[in-house]
């Protein structure tokens, strides 16, 4: 081999190298290197994938099988409770501003909340869940709060609308708590200005969904 055919061969692209050119066969060339990038694609592609999502899904991990007897008789426990609290959620209505219309509207025959179980109550020591629905201002926090801690355990909280999620049109207002997951734990939120009955009744069932995966009993005997 003379120098010429030596600088052509260190100039030849890398997947070209190991690859036998003749020009009688062209084609099968460009099918060999072709197949050669897109293994080379794929390849790269799982490893990243590997490398951004080192742990599975959650979702593909399904449900954890209890282990043993102990843990079973409480599994099937949580089961009956959380069937229980899903059927009976009393929600505290803590209508402060133009939300609250919306969350009246979902009492009303065309949605028939009590259909489900869910009835309105005035007294937080009835109630298991608060919906605050519109601007909770400064002087309004520390009622939210008292309201909130008299309410027994357990006990959710559904944040709706904009100006309950994080201040909404008020934010900029110097009287205006940004947010009402500042005063306290907020389980769901519902967004928009104002959001629709439907949009409610929607974060009522994720609500649900989330009592009913829920295993308190069990989590506290593994723990123990």
């Amino acid at each position: 081999m003379n120098r010429l055919q030596l600088v052509k061969a260190a100039t030849r692209p890398l997947a070209l190298t190991s690859l036998p050119i003749s020009p009688q066969q062209p084609f099968q060339i460009r099918r060999s290197v072709d197949s050669r990038a897109e293994h080379q694609k794929r390849n790269i592609s799982s490893k990243t994938r590997k490398q951004l999502t080192p742990h599975p899904h959650p979702a593909q991990l399904g449900e954890v099988k209890p282990k043993g007897l102990v843990e079973y008789a409480l599994t099937s426990l949580d089961s009956i409770a959380s069937w229980a609290r899903n059927g009976s959620l009393w929600p505290m209505s803590f209508g402060l501003a133009c939300c609250s219309l919306e969350m009246m509207h979902v009492s009303m025959p065309r949605y028939d909340q009590d259909r489900l179980g869910i009835i309105f109550r005035a007294s937080p020591r009835q109630s298991d869940v608060m919906i605050v629905a519109g601007t909770v201002t400064n002087k309004m926090s520390s009622a939210i709060r008292q309201v909130y801690d008299q309410m027994p355990e357990p006990r959710w909280v559904i944040s709706m609308g904009s100006c309950a999620n994080g201040g909404g049109y008020y934010y900029y207002s110097y009287s205006v708590v940004r947010g009402v997951d500042r005063i306290l734990p907020v389980d769901i939120y519902v967004p928009g200005c104002p959001p629709t009955s439907e949009a409610l009744m929607y974060g009522v069932f994720q609500l649900q969904r989330k009592i009913r995966n829920n295993r308190p009993s069990r989590m506290w005997y593994r723990k123990k």
